[in-house]
């Protein structure tokens, strides 16, 4: 008898949501995952609990002033890896064969690169990654023959009802990103000025980070996703569309050419898409609960507010336009929503600001990591400006 596949998991941003996650689904499941090592930001106490349990060797921290203090709550034996270089050394570690990644913003970039480069399987929870470079990492995986893995419950949808293909497939009409609304679906245009960073923090179905709380409140989580798609499933722009569904049951569908649709349900859990990404192409009983028909009383499904949450249509031009342009994209987003938590500017702001940074930009092609990484520096530089001037 064949023993089960053990995928040995390099998990980067061990301490968030994701990450939390993550370690819970191979709890439940030694035989077929197992976790050889954390990266964190500075939360060095549940980074080093995390390493206890799991017994790994090696843990990266980005903040290296706090190495001391993480040595002396970890066994001997345990190697830590600091700052950027860590992250790049923990996701080429020889012992992983796949690095889950799972850091918020652009940091996981270069660490996600290195995993490719090192012939590592990626899974990405870190939409930011394809988005800025989406063309260098897509490019990097064929090259190396390594495997992208979505893990976004969107992405991770798509991938399923793809059945693992491309969607570049001429039987595939368009794939259609389903999105909760978030907690100001209904609020009148009029109002969102006066949304607090308190109110924009409490999602109705899930239960995530404060950036990506933020960002699905904007719908800029699903303008991400939107970018995301394209890269990951080899398909343009304008076969990528939105539809609002509440319940958040439906996490995304894919339309053919003859009208079919197919969906993929579960319930409002990351356990589902993270377990499907760390064990695919197998699908193993884990335990995670299924969906209880008899209890949703209804699946709704509306158009989104695109007048009232420009985030959508900005994705959409910059993802056609290409190049330098989604970099500029999600950098001024992520200047902006910190802005908007620190009380700087209105709710509104958000995307004032990204429109305006995208405004102002000098598309440049993305092909190299370098107008990547230099669109991105300006993006936050100019969004910085545009924010203070708004205070």
């Amino acid at each position: 008898m064949i023993p089960p596949r053990k995928r040995r998991v390099a998990l980067l941003g061990s301490t968030g949501s994701i990450g939390t996650t993550t370690l819970n689904v191979a709890r439940a499941m030694p035989d077929r995952i197992e976790i050889v090592a954390l990266a964190a930001g500075n939360n060095i106490e549940k980074l080093a609990a995390q390493a206890r349990e799991t017994g790994v060797r090696h843990v990266a921290i980005h903040d290296a002033s706090q190495e001391a203090a993480l040595r002396a709550l970890l066994p001997d034996g345990v190697k830590i890896h600091t700052g950027p270089d860590g992250l790049i050394e923990v996701a080429s570690l020889a012992e992983a064969d796949i690095v889950l990644v799972s850091i918020v913003g652009t940091a996981g970039l270069f660490p996600a690169l290195a995993a490719i480069n090192a012939g590592k399987d990626l899974a990405i929870a870190s939409k930011e990654i394809l988005v800025m470079a989406g063309e260098v990492i897509t490019r990097a995986a064929e090259e190396k023959g390594v495997q992208l893995l979505p893990v976004d419950s969107e992405h991770n949808a798509i991938f399923q009802c793809l059945n693992g293909q491309h969607a570049r497939n001429t039987e595939v009409s368009r794939l259609i990103l389903t999105a909760s609304g978030g907690p100001f679906r209904q609020l009148p245009a009029n109002e969102l000025a006066k949304v607090t960073p308190e109110q924009a923090l409490c999602h109705p179905t899930w239960n995530m980070g404060p950036k990506i709380t933020i960002d699905s409140a904007t719908l800029f989580n699903k303008g991400l996703e939107m970018i995301e798609a394209r890269w990951l499933f080899g398909i343009g722009m304008d076969r990528i569309d939105v539809v609002v569904h509440p319940q958040s049951i439906i996490h995304s569908m894919v339309e053919f050419v003859d009208g079919s649709v197919l969906a993929q349900l579960s319930r409002t859990d990351m356990g589902f898409p993270i377990q499907y990404a760390l064990t695919w192409p197998d699908r193993i009983k884990g335990a995670l609960a299924p969906l209880d028909f008899p209890s949703l009383a209804k699946l709704e499904f509306e158009a989104p507010r695109t007048d009232d949450f420009p985030a959508l249509d900005l994705a959409r031009k910059a993802g056609l336009t290409g190049g330098t342009l989604p970099a500029v994209y999600n950098a001024a987003n992520e200047v902006a929503v910190d802005a908007f938590r620190a009380g700087k500017i209105p709710f509104p702001g958000i995307w004032q600001c990204v429109a305006s940074v995208m405004q102002n930009h000098e598309v440049l092609a993305s092909s190299s990591l370098d107008a990547v990484v230099t669109a991105d520096q300006w993006a936050r530089h100019a969004a910085k400006k545009f924010c203070e001037a708004m205070g």
